[in-house]
């Protein structure tokens, strides 16, 4: 269960955000009132939700699931693997510090809480461009004190593993035809999100309710079909920017 989320509102520097979807430059205006959207749902799901002010200097700081991994015992501050981003998690951390114990991974190690996905007392990590293997010996390093069992993914094209792994509940994650035989994810069932609507993989589970992002129908039901309950919402501008709605917050 989730009792608290991070999250920071985007700044006017966001349209010249790290991108490849090729959607244009992103709504400034229209973010606001999306990202205003986003914390209240959590709110509205039994989240104590923090809004950080924006971090000049970082045009992609909305973003803040990437710059720590956090669990129940402590927070893991990451080494972005984007250049650009490289930095912002420091700013992150006297707000994580208020929570729990930090521990900070340097590089050459690399890590993105994007390539990190939690389920239990088992890290799934994807191996990516921002996501190397020392980063994920310190990630071990660093939780396996506290029981947490890592296992390792490599071959996912995408961005981040998440971009095409994501748990909803009940055992089952939302998964991309190219993931879907991974023999690391075998003991889950899994519900396969074709690639016309790829960008609804990445839908967010908090506490029994799964949030999607509003325009994929087909995913919305394959999610429905499930038995959990749904809330839509419109992320669209964060989309222009690659991100999704797990990206959009730290939660725990």
């Amino acid at each position: 269960m989730f009792t608290r989320a991070i999250t920071r509102r985007p700044g006017p520097e966001m349209v010249d955000g790290i991108t490849t979807a090729n959607l244009g430059k992103p709504d400034f205006t229209l973010a606001l009132k999306q990202h205003d959207v986003y914390c209240r749902t959590l709110a509205d799901l039994g989240l104590d939700v923090t809004v950080l002010e924006t971090a000049p200097g970082f045009p992609d700081c909305c973003f803040v699931e990437d710059t720590a991994i956090v669990c129940e015992e402590v927070a893991v501050l990451t080494p972005l693997g984007a250049p650009s981003r490289q930095g912002e998690q420091l700013t992150i951390e006297p707000e994580l510090a208020r929570h729990k114990p930090v521990v900070r991974i340097s590089p050459p190690a690399l890590i993105e809480g994007g390539d990190v996905l939690l389920v239990d007392k088992t890290f799934f990590v994807g191996l990516s461009a921002r996501t190397n293997a020392e980063g994920v010996v310190a990630l071990v390093d660093a939780v396996r004190p506290h029981g947490y069992e890592t296992v390792v993914i490599a071959g996912c094209p995408s961005l981040h593993f998440k971009t095409d792994v994501n748990f909803i509940g009940n055992n089952t994650l939302l998964v991309s035809p190219c993931c879907e035989s991974l023999p690391e994810l075998a003991g889950f069932k899994r519900v396969i999100v074709e690639d016309d609507e790829a960008y609804a993989r990445n839908c967010l589970y908090i506490n029994g309710t799964v949030i999607v992002p509003a325009g994929f129908p087909k995913t919305l039901a394959k999610v429905q079909a499930t038995g959990v309950n749904t809330v839509v919402i419109d992320v669209s501008e964060f989309r222009k920017l690659d991100g999704g709605l797990t990206c959009l917050s730290l939660r725990f």
